[in-house]
């Protein structure tokens, strides 16, 4: 379980970033946060991941408090971060020193494929495009197995065919351990095909404005009309939250049943 209780964030030139956000997050559990500009969305991130400490309030990851960055704890950026001078299985397993040659190859082998990348496993990173560096990215962070992954906008660069289909892989890759996720994203279609729950901030400060569940099946069909009705929720909500309207809690009747 991961809990964030009344967390608050003040930077030390009086910006407040975040005020009283107050969320669990189940095991195995993917949730998208989104939200206009300002509202301490990659700042929640860095604090889940340790990389920041909290003004008040606290991060808890199953029973212990998160202050420091933690090994059961991946995170994917924006970009890709790889190592130049190591090869992509070398790359991918960074940090699977502890285990015999034999067991990290079977795991990196593994992870390539899951991602599309079988037989890249010697290549170098200058090599290859964009997107299969965001796929030895996402690899890197699962193959570890942590107990949480934070995806802080990482599709946001690529091309919409190319962030597809590293929807695909990177649900191929969770449904194996099923760690619990927490991802930023700007994109409310990406939020309604990866999500389980999809939370909508409000800016100035940081705080939760909604919060939607997320029960259409996957792998989840972008062209229906359920998944349309859900991706409509979200933006009206979105538009709320910037105008500073009360969210939307009620449904339509019609809506409703589309989105069931």
């Amino acid at each position: 379980m991961l809990s964030f209780e009344t967390l608050s964030k003040t930077y030390t030139d009086g910006t407040q970033a975040l005020s009283a956000v107050t969320v669990d997050v189940a095991p195995g559990e993917i949730l998208a946060l989104v939200g206009g500009s300002g509202c301490g969305k990659t700042t929640l991130l860095r604090l889940i991941a340790g990389l920041d400490r909290p003004s008040a309030g606290r991060i808890i990851l199953n029973d212990e408090t998160i202050t420091v960055p933690r090994a059961d704890v991946g995170v994917i950026f924006q970009e890709p971060r790889l190592f130049p001078w190591l090869s992509v299985a070398e790359n991918v397993g960074f940090g699977l020193s502890h285990l015999s040659a034999f067991e990290r190859e079977g795991l990196v082998t593994n992870a390539l494929v899951r991602v599309g990348l079988a037989g890249h496993d010697g290549r170098w990173p200058r090599e290859l495009s964009g997107g299969q560096q965001q796929r030895v990215a996402i690899a890197r962070a699962l193959v570890t197995r942590p107990k949480l992954l934070l995806m802080d906008e990482p599709f946001s660069a690529l091309d919409a065919t190319t962030r597809a289909s590293l929807h695909g892989h990177l649900l191929a890759l969770w449904a194996e351990s099923r760690p619990t996720m927490v991802m930023v994203t700007h994109d409310v279609e990406e939020a309604v095909t990866l999500a389980d729950r999809i939370v909508v901030m409000q800016p100035k400060p940081g705080r939760i404005f909604d919060e939607f569940d997320n029960p259409l099946a996957r792998p989840r069909d972008r062209l229906s009309p359920a998944f349309d009705a859900a991706k409509r929720d979200v933006l009206r909500s979105l538009d709320r939250s910037l105008r500073d309207e009360a969210p939307h809690q009620q449904k339509t009747a019609e809506t409703a049943g589309m989105w069931w």
